[in-house]
């Protein structure tokens, strides 16, 4: 029995930023953004958006666009690590505001969880719903990828920005996509990249030496919790590389396949936490494939013969055919951390569909990765009704709808100083406020949605 992903849509926020904008505010050559990174375009919240309106947003459109009985639906499971809360996961708020939509308590027998991996969670919440709808062949199950990826300003990260939210609909015979059951898997604790709960002495704040009750913090340390992680990119990519190179050797462990299995995937859809990212180190696995093309190239050291075989027409031809298409939509939206080897997939057979490519029952590669670090690489074949199920979801033509904002617009943004929205919201759920008085609900999260 094949299962697999049956339909999926997205949700993007409306507003961009240019690259070579930030590229000119930060005395950055555009250039070596554009067309050394890919980079095009930067999604970026408006002042009533977060991940919870993105993923409800994109779950709408799903059961719309699928009519879906929700009393089918037996898991609402989402990948994220852009949670609001310590405790209440994101899918009970995506949760509430379906019900809203489409009628109280129609979701109650509907089991909801957050997971989180950094950039992987997505891909773990959708092996957890395929290896349920495995043993329950008639249940259905929503997956919901949705996330902000918010850097420093000025920092290294900060032109790697993006938001959105992908969700799909896990069932047996699927209409998309049909996964393996194998999976390779490398892992490795580290500190690659990560959000901690820092602390800071209450009376560097108050200036007070006295341990005094401060915002209803009785503790003498207060806890910062910022959206934007510590990393160190250099060590990140080192782990990414050696975490999916680690990986793909376990899948061919896993699956008994002593040849070159990507020669077998038409596509490969890669974690891209920026454009180039996926071109740029699975030349990693295309060389440790092709010993005798590393050995045939110019170079003093194995480093600069790798760096040679970037460039040659062998490798180019399996960037150009198999990993270029999922880079289209990245380029223009940005990082969306655990649903960007999902935006990948949609970009690739959106492409494909448009371009009228035959890939019925074609094979393709999933190298997911999330810091921390883990990576997970795995097949699917596509399936017969995959064209016009993907075409359904009007990829490109959103994102070219999209309004570009000014540099002051998007400073303010992300220093949250605008407290009316660049953009009136229109058909979409939106943040209506944070209750702030109320001591048994303070901080508790209330939308609604906007016709």
């Amino acid at each position: 029995m094949k299962v697999g992903i049956d339909a999926i849509q997205f949700d993007i926020p409306k507003i961009y930023l240019p690259i070579s904008v930030l590229a000119q505010q930060r005395n950055i050559e555009a250039e070596k953004l554009t067309k050394g990174l890919g980079l095009q375009k930067m999604s970026f919240l408006d002042v009533y958006q977060d991940v919870i309106t993105l993923g409800a947003n994109a779950v709408v459109k799903l059961i719309e666009q699928e009519n879906l009985n929700l009393s089918e639906i037996a898991k609402i499971y989402v990948g994220t690590e852009s949670g609001v809360d310590s405790s209440k996961p994101v899918a009970s708020y995506i949760l509430n505001l379906i019900e809203q939509k489409f009628g109280a308590n129609s979701l109650q027998n509907c089991d909801v969880v957050d997971l989180t991996f950094a950039c992987i969670g997505a891909v773990d919440a959708m092996q957890s719903c395929v290896d349920f709808v495995r043993l329950n062949p008639s249940k259905k199950a929503i997956v919901i990828a949705t996330d902000n990826a918010k850097y420093d300003l000025n920092s290294t990260g900060e032109y790697t920005q993006g938001a959105g939210a992908i969700a799909m609909l896990i069932t047996s015979n699927p209409k998309i996509l049909a996964f393996s059951k194998e999976t390779g898997i490398s892992t490795q604790g580290v500190f690659d990249f990560f959000k901690p709960k820092q602390t800071i002495e209450k009376k560097a704040i108050t200036k007070n030496n006295a341990n005094e009750n401060w915002f209803d913090i009785l503790e003498n340390e207060v806890t910062i919790i910022k959206e934007q992680p510590v990393f160190d990119g250099q060590y990140s990519n080192t782990c990414y590389i050696n975490r999916i190179t680690g990986a793909y050797e376990n899948f061919k462990k896993e699956s008994n396949q002593n040849d070159i299995i990507f020669n077998n995937w038409d596509l490969i859809f890669m974690h891209l936490p920026y454009c180039f990212q996926g071109r740029r180190t699975f030349i990693e696995i295309f060389a440790n494939e092709n010993q005798e093309l590393v050995n045939n190239q110019i170079g003093e050291t194995n480093k600069d013969k790798i760096k040679a075989l970037s460039k040659s027409s062998e490798y180019l031809d399996v960037v150009n055919s198999k990993i270029y298409p999922s880079e289209i939509a990245s380029g223009n939206v940005g990082n969306i951390y655990t649903g960007s080897i999902f935006l990948g997939l949609l970009s690739a057979l959106y492409y494909s569909a448009q371009e009228n490519n035959d890939l019925n029952n074609k094979r393709t590669g999933f190298i997911a990765y999330g810091s921390g670090s883990k990576s997970k690489v795995f097949e699917a074949e596509i399936q017969s009704e995959w064209k016009n199920t993907i075409l359904k979801t009007k990829l490109f033509e959103v994102l070219e709808q999209r309004t570009e904002i000014s540099f002051e617009a998007y400073e303010k943004l992300h220093k949250k100083e605008l407290k009316s929205a660049v953009l009136e919201p229109k058909n979409e759920f939106v943040l209506d406020y944070i209750e702030k008085e109320n001591p048994v609900l303070k901080g508790a999260r209330y939308y609604k949605f906007v016709e």
